[in-house]
């Protein structure tokens, strides 16, 4: 009988963590919060990307660019920029030529406004949440010219996935 009862309660004790997560690390592979991505084509034809050199990026509230040099948020004719989770709009200012003294080449500043909404999703007790976003379906972004209109240099501007819930595909088209 005692034997019994030992091995009953060395069972429920060893049952007792089979429910637990096996450690406190997120796996890198889990997909967390998505970046709004974007590819860049050129306005004359519109079925081919547009390889961007010359970009750099600025958030509302950020101190250093999303650009071109070196940066692995951007790929060729693609870029990966973080919206917020805590508000439902997020400004970028897109400068074309960031700091350029060429007059054949000026900077030209367009500035990109986000609007969505946000859903947060329990991930693991390791990762946390995730937050996902999907564009305002009748007003997704608003685009306007620099304080100091100088002409927008972005075309035009298309949603292509309002819902932004990964990164493997992209999610907003700039024609230029």
């Amino acid at each position: 009988m005692k034997k019994t009862i030992l091995l009953l309660f060395v069972l429920s004790f060893a049952f007792s963590f089979s429910g637990c997560e096996k450690d406190d690390i997120c796996d890198a592979n889990t997909i967390t919060t998505p970046r709004l991505v974007i590819t860049f084509y050129y306005s004359d034809n519109a079925s081919v990307e547009k390889n961007v050199t010359n970009l750099s990026i600025f958030g509302d509230e950020m101190e250093e660019a999303v650009s071109y040099n070196g940066s692995t948020l951007i790929n060729g004719s693609t870029v990966s920029i973080p919206l917020k989770v805590n508000t439902e709009t997020t400004t970028f200012h897109f400068f074309l030529n960031y700091g350029s003294t060429n007059t054949a080449a000026p900077q030209n500043e367009d500035i990109l406004k986000f609007n969505y909404s946000t859903q947060n999703i329990f991930v693991s007790r390791a990762c946390g949440f995730k937050t996902n976003y999907t564009l305002d379906p009748t007003n997704p972004f608003e685009h306007t010219d620099a304080a100091t209109p100088d002409q927008k240099w972005i075309k035009v501007v298309n949603v292509s996935n309002s819902i932004i819930a990964n990164e493997n595909e992209t999610h907003l088209e700039i024609y230029f």
